[in-house]
């Protein structure tokens, strides 16, 4: 059968071999170039016409990455995967050599001695890191520093006045500005692609989850984008591309993009080039958005502003004198609007450092000074839901408004759970599944220690917190493994 795929490759390939060789069919390397016609204009009746004179600014300062990570034995009295098991078919077993897995990415020169940005993903692991300039010239690099909660790494290569791209303002970047992407999709070599930036501050949780401010964009960007270039039309350098979110199997771009922002992979790459980590601050609470149902039970009009759900003792907030169920509005002056912008506030300071956090207790506003620990990661670690209770013995039933049985924590309830003997609250022995606590993610194990601000330990309270609470939603304080959070339930 007639193949026109390969009959198009091979035009192509027959294009391309008379254009290799015009210059020597036609007079010679020696002859006199042809006149070339003037560039076109940038700007035709206030209208942009072409991005060409900003791509050829910024796109020499985008390399190809390139890492290996080399196959892993499995060590001896280690059980093999199923994979390790049907690999040992592959080849006899004494001729095999460790198989190499290659991955590509993309970085961003920003220092002409050779220092890249990119992303931890792209060479996290990696035994060996090859980086390909845009004229496919290659180098060894070697990792400076890697940060995995912001997902940034700094690596370099050894060479000399290198274009680079400086790092612009990301916080003065506006929603509607026009971007373009450059790196490496697919493998298939440099690329450019256009759009707009359709949104700032987002937080995805496909990664580490911690420290996420991104910069959202419609731009096309694909896998092998990573560590890439986000640029605005001034060719200054305002995010590291970093994640896509797929509509389907195959991975690819369907318009939303995400890419970290300038101004905070600065801080990171200047603490790695400094000392290989980063240092950031810690206050020691755990925080939630403020929701309009949490207003109402909190009977506060504004929704700015980040409920404590609880303090860790001894840290920099329990010694600033800050409380469960206090609302931080403010951090040296400036607005607090949701518990993202806080955390990255709090993290982007140095530990030492003193703050002034603004926090309404009490519908009082005042005024607590804080020093800022330093975060490690294993501090931003949550356990995750609790894990249920399947005793039913002896539960109480308070099924009416919340849809929940309860009884209170005993001794050896305490003891089933894991929680400590001196334990109180009213622990979720059986949840409605269209009870109205379902809907809020209650469940089985959950231990409730305040409605409405007040404790309960027994029916009774539980009774007498609803009923004084009237058909206003209903604040719950619930203990999940060794966390505490507040959850808003709309009764029955």
């Amino acid at each position: 059968m007639f193949n026109k795929k390969l009959l198009v490759i091979a035009l192509i390939a027959t294009v391309s071999a008379i254009s290799g060789c015009k210059a020597g069919l036609f007079g010679g390397t020696d002859a006199a170039p042809a006149p070339q016609p003037p560039p076109a204009p940038v700007v035709v009746d206030g209208m942009r016409t072409s991005y060409a004179d900003v791509v050829e600014k910024t796109s020499p300062a985008v390399v190809r990455i390139e890492a290996a990570h080399k196959e892993k034995a499995t060590p001896q009295g280690q059980n093999p995967t199923a994979d390790d098991f049907f690999k040992q078919f592959q080849a006899p077993q004494q001729n095999r050599r460790p198989q190499i897995e290659r991955g590509l990415g993309s970085g961003v020169i920003v220092n002409a001695n050779g220092t890249i940005l990119t992303n931890n993903h792209v060479v996290e692991g990696a035994d060996k890191i090859t980086v390909a300039m845009s004229d496919n010239k290659t180098y060894d690099a070697k990792i400076i520093g890697t940060d995995e909660p912001s997902d940034l790494a700094v690596i370099k290569i050894e060479a000399e006045n290198l274009p680079f791209l400086t790092l612009g303002n990301s916080d003065s970047v506006r929603i509607g500005d026009i971007v373009l992407a450059i790196g490496n999709p697919l493998g298939i070599g440099q690329s450019v692609t256009s759009g707009i930036i359709s949104a700032k501050g987002r937080r995805t949780g496909l990664s580490d989850g911690s420290f996420e401010d991104f910069l959202q964009t419609d731009a096309p960007i694909n896998r092998g984008n990573s560590g890439g270039a986000l640029v605005n039309l001034s060719g200054e350098l305002i995010g590291i591309n970093s994640q896509i979110l797929s509509g389907g199997a195959g991975g690819g771009n369907i318009g939303i993009a995400f890419s970290i922002p300038s101004n905070m992979a600065k801080s990171v790459m200047e603490q790695l080039v400094k000392d290989g980590k980063v240092h950031r601050g810690m206050l020691g609470v755990n925080i939630q958005n403020i929701t309009d149902d949490t207003a109402k039970a909190l009977e506060i009009k504004d929704k700015n502003g980040v409920l404590v759900s609880n303090v860790k003792t001894g840290s920099a907030a329990d010694k600033a004198g800050v409380k469960r169920g206090d609302i931080i509005i403010a951090i040296n002056g400036e607005k607090i609007e949701d518990s993202n912008t806080l955390r990255n506030k709090v993290a982007g300071t140095a530990p030492g450092t003193t703050i002034k956090l603004t926090v309404i207790r009490e519908s009082k506003e005042m005024e607590l000074s804080a020093t800022l620990d330093e975060f490690a990661a294993a501090d931003a670690k949550n356990d995750g839901p609790g894990t249920g209770n399947d005793d039913k013995g002896g539960a109480e039933k308070q099924s009416g408004k919340l849809g929940v049985g309860l009884e209170p924590v005993t001794p050896a309830v305490a003891k089933q759970l894991g929680l400590d003997s001196d334990k109180e609250g009213m622990v979720v022995t059986e949840v409605d599944p269209n009870g109205p606590a379902a809907e809020e993610g209650v469940s089985r194990g959950d231990v409730i220690l305040e409605i409405n601000k007040k404790a309960v330990n027994s029916v009774a309270d539980v009774q007498s917190a609803l009923s004084a609470s009237g058909d206003k939603p209903v604040l719950l304080l619930i203990s999940r493994r060794g966390q505490t959070i507040y959850l808003t339930i709309k009764p029955e």
